[in-house]
Protein backbone atom coordinates (compact mmCIF):
# COMPACT_ATOMS: atom_id res chain seq x y z
CA UNK A 1 0.00 0.00 0.00
CA UNK A 2 1.31 3.76 -0.94
CA UNK A 3 1.63 6.16 1.50
CA UNK A 4 -0.71 8.80 1.99
CA UNK A 5 1.67 11.42 2.73
CA UNK A 6 4.94 12.11 1.83
CA UNK A 7 7.57 12.73 4.42
CA UNK A 8 8.47 15.96 2.34
CA UNK A 9 11.53 17.25 1.29
CA UNK A 10 12.15 19.91 4.30
CA UNK A 11 11.23 17.25 6.85
CA UNK A 12 15.60 17.47 7.88
CA UNK A 13 15.42 21.69 8.62
CA UNK A 14 14.90 22.79 11.87
CA UNK A 15 11.41 23.95 13.20
CA UNK A 16 10.74 26.95 12.12
CA UNK A 17 8.05 27.86 15.35
CA UNK A 18 11.22 27.16 17.64
CA UNK A 19 13.96 30.33 18.09
CA UNK A 20 16.64 30.03 15.71
CA UNK A 21 18.86 30.66 18.66
CA UNK A 22 17.90 28.22 20.92
CA UNK A 23 17.84 25.60 18.47
CA UNK A 24 21.38 26.36 17.32
CA UNK A 25 22.40 26.48 20.59
CA UNK A 26 20.71 22.81 21.55
CA UNK A 27 22.13 21.34 18.76
CA UNK A 28 25.75 22.45 20.01
CA UNK A 29 24.58 21.11 23.47
CA UNK A 30 23.63 17.65 21.53
CA UNK A 31 26.91 17.37 19.47
CA UNK A 32 29.20 17.92 22.94
CA UNK A 33 27.42 15.51 24.64
CA UNK A 34 26.78 12.69 22.24
CA UNK A 35 30.49 12.51 21.57
CA UNK A 36 30.65 9.57 23.83
CA UNK A 37 27.81 7.69 21.41
CA UNK A 38 30.55 7.26 18.37
CA UNK A 39 33.09 5.56 20.73
CA UNK A 40 30.48 3.19 21.93
CA UNK A 41 29.54 1.70 18.58
CA UNK A 42 33.39 2.01 18.14
CA UNK A 43 33.89 -0.64 20.78
CA UNK A 44 30.86 -3.10 20.28
CA UNK A 45 32.23 -3.30 16.57
CA UNK A 46 35.15 -4.24 17.46
CA UNK A 47 33.16 -7.20 19.22
CA UNK A 48 29.84 -7.81 17.59
CA UNK A 49 29.88 -8.11 14.04
CA UNK A 50 26.97 -6.93 11.91
CA UNK A 51 23.74 -6.57 14.12
CA UNK A 52 23.65 -2.75 13.64
CA UNK A 53 20.14 -2.36 14.29
CA UNK A 54 20.18 -4.35 17.78
CA UNK A 55 23.61 -2.29 18.61
CA UNK A 56 21.40 0.86 18.08
CA UNK A 57 18.44 0.05 20.15
CA UNK A 58 20.55 -1.20 22.89
CA UNK A 59 21.65 2.75 22.61
CA UNK A 60 18.28 3.88 22.52
CA UNK A 61 17.15 2.55 25.54
CA UNK A 62 20.71 2.99 27.39
CA UNK A 63 19.53 6.94 26.45
CA UNK A 64 15.78 6.84 27.32
CA UNK A 65 16.13 5.23 30.29
CA UNK A 66 14.27 2.21 29.31
CA UNK A 67 14.67 -1.29 29.03
CA UNK A 68 14.97 -3.97 26.70
CA UNK A 69 13.22 -7.09 25.35
CA UNK A 70 15.84 -9.11 22.94
CA UNK A 71 14.62 -12.24 21.18
CA UNK A 72 16.14 -14.88 18.93
CA UNK A 73 17.19 -18.15 18.62
CA UNK A 74 20.20 -18.88 20.30
CA UNK A 75 23.66 -18.21 19.11
CA UNK A 76 22.83 -14.51 17.86
CA UNK A 77 24.97 -12.60 20.07
CA UNK A 78 22.43 -11.24 22.44
CA UNK A 79 23.97 -11.92 25.86
CA UNK A 80 27.17 -10.94 24.05
CA UNK A 81 26.23 -7.57 22.87
CA UNK A 82 24.49 -6.63 26.37
CA UNK A 83 27.54 -7.67 28.22
CA UNK A 84 29.92 -5.45 25.42
CA UNK A 85 27.72 -2.30 26.23
CA UNK A 86 27.94 -2.69 29.90
CA UNK A 87 31.69 -3.06 29.44
CA UNK A 88 32.07 -0.16 27.85
CA UNK A 89 30.34 1.91 30.32
CA UNK A 90 32.75 1.94 33.92
CA UNK A 91 29.16 0.09 35.75
CA UNK A 92 28.15 -2.44 38.03
CA UNK A 93 26.83 -5.29 35.60
CA UNK A 94 25.44 -8.69 36.67
CA UNK A 95 23.63 -11.55 34.90
CA UNK A 96 20.95 -13.82 35.92
CA UNK A 97 20.78 -16.93 34.17
CA UNK A 98 16.69 -17.29 34.39
CA UNK A 99 15.67 -21.20 35.33
CA UNK A 100 12.77 -22.93 35.84
CA UNK A 101 14.01 -23.67 39.77
CA UNK A 102 14.60 -20.00 40.22
CA UNK A 103 13.11 -17.82 43.34
CA UNK A 104 12.13 -14.32 43.63
CA UNK A 105 14.61 -14.11 46.22
CA UNK A 106 17.42 -14.78 43.73
CA UNK A 107 17.22 -11.85 41.83
CA UNK A 108 16.09 -9.21 44.72
CA UNK A 109 17.73 -10.65 47.78
CA UNK A 110 16.45 -12.10 50.86
CA UNK A 111 16.70 -11.88 54.63
CA UNK A 112 19.89 -13.77 56.98
CA UNK A 113 19.72 -14.65 60.32
CA UNK A 114 23.25 -14.19 62.19
CA UNK A 115 23.66 -16.69 64.72
CA UNK A 116 26.58 -14.79 66.12
CA UNK A 117 24.92 -11.26 66.55
CA UNK A 118 21.19 -12.63 66.77
CA UNK A 119 20.27 -10.42 64.30
CA UNK A 120 18.41 -10.76 60.69
CA UNK A 121 20.02 -8.71 58.21
CA UNK A 122 19.09 -8.38 54.36
CA UNK A 123 21.26 -9.32 51.73
CA UNK A 124 20.66 -7.51 48.52
CA UNK A 125 20.12 -9.64 45.49
CA UNK A 126 21.85 -9.19 41.81
CA UNK A 127 19.38 -6.88 40.65
CA UNK A 128 21.22 -4.23 42.46
CA UNK A 129 23.04 -3.27 39.52
CA UNK A 130 23.68 -0.66 36.70
CA UNK A 131 22.89 -3.35 34.21
CA UNK A 132 21.20 -6.30 34.91
CA UNK A 133 21.22 -8.79 32.02
CA UNK A 134 18.29 -11.34 32.67
CA UNK A 135 19.26 -14.16 30.32
CA UNK A 136 16.09 -16.53 29.00
CA UNK A 137 14.09 -14.78 30.92
CA UNK A 138 10.87 -16.72 29.32
CA UNK A 139 12.35 -19.89 31.30
CA UNK A 140 11.46 -18.81 34.78
CA UNK A 141 7.83 -18.74 35.65
CA UNK A 142 5.45 -16.52 36.54
CA UNK A 143 6.24 -15.70 40.56
CA UNK A 144 10.04 -14.70 39.50
CA UNK A 145 8.65 -12.66 36.04
CA UNK A 146 6.60 -10.48 38.69
CA UNK A 147 9.26 -10.06 41.20
CA UNK A 148 11.04 -7.39 38.36
CA UNK A 149 7.80 -5.44 38.08
CA UNK A 150 8.73 -3.42 41.02
CA UNK A 151 12.30 -2.85 39.62
CA UNK A 152 11.65 -2.43 36.29
CA UNK A 153 9.19 0.26 37.48
CA UNK A 154 9.62 1.82 40.14
CA UNK A 155 14.03 2.05 40.54
CA UNK A 156 13.37 0.15 43.97
CA UNK A 157 13.51 -3.34 45.34
CA UNK A 158 11.60 -4.32 49.20
CA UNK A 159 13.29 -7.14 51.11
CA UNK A 160 11.42 -8.01 54.16
CA UNK A 161 9.29 -4.13 54.46
CA UNK A 162 12.98 -2.54 53.99
CA UNK A 163 12.92 -0.49 50.51
CA UNK A 164 15.85 0.00 48.82
CA UNK A 165 16.42 2.49 46.22
CA UNK A 166 18.39 0.64 42.80
CA UNK A 167 21.44 2.70 41.41
CA UNK A 168 21.04 4.96 38.59
CA UNK A 169 21.32 4.38 36.32
CA UNK A 170 19.35 1.18 36.13
CA UNK A 171 18.82 -1.18 33.14
CA UNK A 172 17.40 -4.20 32.71
CA UNK A 173 18.22 -6.00 29.25
CA UNK A 174 16.31 -9.22 28.35
CA UNK A 175 16.89 -12.18 26.01
CA UNK A 176 14.26 -14.23 25.52
CA UNK A 177 13.63 -17.57 22.90
CA UNK A 178 10.65 -17.87 20.87
CA UNK A 179 8.22 -19.11 23.04
CA UNK A 180 7.68 -22.13 20.78
CA UNK A 181 10.91 -23.56 21.98
CA UNK A 182 9.77 -26.11 24.59
CA UNK A 183 10.69 -25.48 28.22
CA UNK A 184 9.85 -21.66 28.09
CA UNK A 185 6.77 -19.64 29.91
CA UNK A 186 5.20 -16.58 28.12
CA UNK A 187 5.54 -12.96 29.94
CA UNK A 188 2.96 -11.31 31.72
CA UNK A 189 1.35 -8.72 29.51
CA UNK A 190 1.68 -6.70 32.41
CA UNK A 191 5.80 -7.11 32.40
CA UNK A 192 5.95 -7.09 28.45
CA UNK A 193 4.18 -3.50 28.68
CA UNK A 194 7.57 -2.02 31.15
CA UNK A 195 10.06 -3.43 28.24
CA UNK A 196 9.95 0.45 26.35
CA UNK A 197 11.82 -1.79 23.01
CA UNK A 198 11.49 -5.60 21.96
CA UNK A 199 14.03 -6.27 18.84
CA UNK A 200 13.52 -9.13 17.19
CA UNK A 201 17.12 -10.81 15.93
CA UNK A 202 17.37 -12.61 12.86
CA UNK A 203 20.55 -14.74 11.04
CA UNK A 204 23.82 -12.76 10.13
CA UNK A 205 24.52 -12.27 6.37
CA UNK A 206 27.18 -14.85 4.96
CA UNK A 207 29.72 -11.91 4.87
CA UNK A 208 29.19 -11.11 8.56
CA UNK A 209 29.42 -14.94 9.74
CA UNK A 210 32.84 -15.12 8.11
CA UNK A 211 34.33 -12.57 10.17
CA UNK A 212 32.65 -14.11 13.08
CA UNK A 213 34.27 -16.97 12.21
CA UNK A 214 37.40 -15.29 12.12
CA UNK A 215 37.25 -13.35 14.92
CA UNK A 216 36.23 -16.29 17.06
CA UNK A 217 39.45 -18.58 16.03
CA UNK A 218 41.80 -15.78 15.95
CA UNK A 219 45.02 -16.33 17.78
CA UNK A 220 45.07 -13.17 18.99
CA UNK A 221 42.04 -13.80 20.83
CA UNK A 222 38.56 -12.41 21.18
CA UNK A 223 38.43 -8.93 20.52
CA UNK A 224 37.70 -6.68 24.18
CA UNK A 225 35.83 -3.46 24.16
CA UNK A 226 37.06 -0.63 26.28
CA UNK A 227 35.78 1.74 28.60
CA UNK A 228 34.76 4.71 26.91
CA UNK A 229 32.49 6.47 29.34
CA UNK A 230 30.52 6.22 33.21
CA UNK A 231 27.33 5.86 34.79
CA UNK A 232 27.45 9.42 35.34
CA UNK A 233 27.79 10.11 31.38
CA UNK A 234 24.64 8.61 30.68
CA UNK A 235 23.11 10.01 33.29
CA UNK A 236 23.75 13.29 31.91
CA UNK A 237 23.21 12.17 28.41
CA UNK A 238 19.25 11.16 29.32
CA UNK A 239 18.70 14.44 30.99
CA UNK A 240 19.83 16.19 27.58
CA UNK A 241 17.90 13.49 25.72
CA UNK A 242 14.46 14.71 27.58
CA UNK A 243 15.55 18.42 25.78
CA UNK A 244 15.24 17.39 22.00
CA UNK A 245 12.81 19.48 20.78
CA UNK A 246 9.65 17.68 19.50
CA UNK A 247 6.74 19.89 17.70
CA UNK A 248 3.11 19.10 18.80
CA UNK A 249 2.35 17.88 14.87
CA UNK A 250 4.88 15.02 15.96
CA UNK A 251 3.16 14.40 19.63
CA UNK A 252 0.10 14.53 17.35
CA UNK A 253 1.33 11.79 14.72
CA UNK A 254 2.60 9.51 17.75
CA UNK A 255 -1.05 9.69 19.74
CA UNK A 256 -2.69 8.86 15.97
CA UNK A 257 -0.04 5.32 15.15
CA UNK A 258 -0.94 4.47 18.92
CA UNK A 259 -4.70 5.43 18.92
CA UNK A 260 -4.87 3.35 15.15
CA UNK A 261 -4.16 0.27 17.46
CA UNK A 262 -7.82 0.54 19.57
CA UNK A 263 -9.88 2.02 16.91
CA UNK A 264 -8.36 0.56 13.77
CA UNK A 265 -11.78 1.52 11.96
CA UNK A 266 -11.62 5.15 12.75
CA UNK A 267 -8.40 5.02 10.23
CA UNK A 268 -9.96 3.08 7.17
CA UNK A 269 -8.58 0.14 8.58
CA UNK A 270 -11.33 -2.41 8.20
CA UNK A 271 -11.12 -5.54 9.26
CA UNK A 272 -8.58 -5.07 11.89
CA UNK A 273 -10.55 -4.62 14.83
CA UNK A 274 -11.18 -8.25 14.36
CA UNK A 275 -7.74 -9.07 14.05
CA UNK A 276 -6.59 -7.11 17.51
CA UNK A 277 -7.87 -8.04 20.44
CA UNK A 278 -6.03 -5.31 22.43
CA UNK A 279 -4.67 -2.16 21.13
CA UNK A 280 -1.17 -0.48 22.62
CA UNK A 281 -1.17 1.36 25.86
CA UNK A 282 -0.41 5.15 26.88
CA UNK A 283 2.61 3.48 28.04
CA UNK A 284 3.98 3.06 23.94
CA UNK A 285 2.77 6.94 23.40
CA UNK A 286 5.23 7.41 26.14
CA UNK A 287 7.91 5.47 25.13
CA UNK A 288 7.84 6.05 20.82
CA UNK A 289 8.19 9.74 21.98
CA UNK A 290 11.38 9.01 24.47
CA UNK A 291 12.97 6.72 21.90
CA UNK A 292 12.28 9.50 18.90
CA UNK A 293 14.21 11.92 21.18
CA UNK A 294 16.87 9.18 21.53
CA UNK A 295 17.23 8.65 18.14
CA UNK A 296 17.58 12.00 17.08
CA UNK A 297 19.85 12.40 19.74
CA UNK A 298 22.12 9.64 18.61
CA UNK A 299 21.98 11.20 15.48
CA UNK A 300 23.54 14.47 16.44
CA UNK A 301 19.77 16.52 16.36
CA UNK A 302 18.16 18.79 18.63
CA UNK A 303 14.78 17.61 16.95
CA UNK A 304 12.63 15.28 16.11
CA UNK A 305 11.38 14.16 13.00
CA UNK A 306 8.45 11.98 11.39
CA UNK A 307 11.53 9.69 10.12
CA UNK A 308 12.61 9.38 14.07
CA UNK A 309 9.04 8.42 15.08
CA UNK A 310 8.85 5.74 12.01
CA UNK A 311 12.52 4.25 12.66
CA UNK A 312 11.38 3.17 16.50
CA UNK A 313 7.74 2.29 16.12
CA UNK A 314 8.37 -1.56 15.36
CA UNK A 315 10.39 -2.11 18.39
CA UNK A 316 7.99 0.51 20.43
CA UNK A 317 4.88 -1.76 19.33
CA UNK A 318 4.77 -4.88 18.42
CA UNK A 319 4.77 -6.52 21.72
CA UNK A 320 1.76 -4.30 22.93
CA UNK A 321 -0.81 -5.12 20.29
CA UNK A 322 -2.85 -8.19 21.17
CA UNK A 323 -3.70 -10.72 18.45
CA UNK A 324 -7.14 -12.34 18.00
CA UNK A 325 -6.99 -16.04 17.05
CA UNK A 326 -8.23 -15.10 13.53
CA UNK A 327 -4.94 -13.02 12.72
CA UNK A 328 -2.80 -16.01 14.02
CA UNK A 329 -4.89 -18.16 11.57
CA UNK A 330 -4.03 -15.55 8.92
CA UNK A 331 -0.63 -15.51 9.21
CA UNK A 332 -1.23 -11.71 10.62
CA UNK A 333 1.82 -11.01 12.83
CA UNK A 334 1.84 -7.54 14.90
CA UNK A 335 4.37 -6.19 12.24
CA UNK A 336 1.84 -6.48 9.43
CA UNK A 337 -0.31 -4.76 11.76
CA UNK A 338 2.20 -1.89 12.74
CA UNK A 339 2.91 -1.59 8.81
CA UNK A 340 -0.37 -0.91 7.48
CA UNK A 341 -0.78 1.50 10.37
CA UNK A 342 2.13 3.15 9.09
CA UNK A 343 0.98 3.29 5.61
CA UNK A 344 -2.51 4.73 6.23
CA UNK A 345 -1.79 7.59 9.30
CA UNK A 346 -0.77 11.03 8.03
CA UNK A 347 2.71 11.86 8.07
CA UNK A 348 3.32 15.44 9.72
Amino acid sequence: MEETTSLGSDQNEAPQNTGVQDMRALNDLIHRESAFIDLIKHEMKKVIIGQEHMSDRLLIALLADGHILLEGVPGLAKTLAINTLAKTVKADFSRVQFTPDLLPADLVGTTIYNAKTGEFSNKKGPLFANFVLADEINRAPAKVQSALLEAMQERQVTIAEKTYQLPKPFMVLATQNPVEQEGTYPLPEAQVDRFMLKVVLDYPKREEEKLIIRNNISPEGFPKPNVVCTPEDITKAREVVRKVYMDEKIEQYIVNIVYATREPEEFKLNGYNRMITFGASPRASISMALAAKAYAFINRRGYVIPEDVRAVCKDVMRHRIGLSYEAEAENITSETIINEILNIVEVP
